[in-house]
């Protein structure tokens, strides 16, 4: 179930229930354009462009995690600013608990995991691909 409110984990093919792994990414905008990058082949939804961020390490606050992933993925400091959406999406496989909060970037990025990154308008969100999770946030954005 994708809700803004945060649904059900429910269960997973075969009828386990699964624990959410939870993650974070920015919401980074700048004249009117949205900072996003591309998931590398190999992963969980490869080629679907997403919000920068990632997985949460344990013990580890969602403002942590989102600094360490943008330097780590984009080479980039962030100031994390306030939660625009959380959401629960159970894929096939996986449950996630997704966390979307805005941010303002401290220097330029820079991909250095080899992934492509791009800096969108609102009006083409809606054309790309993201992953399943990330539907109630570009409903957001651009309805």
């Amino acid at each position: 179930m994708n809700s803004p409110e945060g649904g059900s984990a429910g269960p997973l093919a075969g009828g386990t229930a699964a624990v959410p792994i939870v993650v974070v990414a920015a919401v980074i905008e700048r004249d009117g354009c949205y900072l996003l990058t591309r998931r590398l082949k190999g992963t969980h939804l490869a080629g679907r462009w997403e919000f920068p961020g990632g997985k949460c390490d344990p013990g580890e606050s969602h403002a942590e995690c989102l600094v360490r992933e943008l330097r780590e993925e984009l080479d980039a400091g962030v100031r994390v600013g306030s939660l625009v959406l959380s959401t629960v999406h159970a894929y096939d496989d996986r449950v996630v608990s997704l966390h979307f909060y805005s941010a303002v970037l401290l220097g330029e990025p820079r991909p250095r995991l080899g992934q492509e990154m791009r800096w969108t308008p609102r009006g083409e969100l809606a054309g790309l691909e993201f992953p399943e999770a990330d539907a109630a946030l570009i409903e957001m954005l651009t309805g």
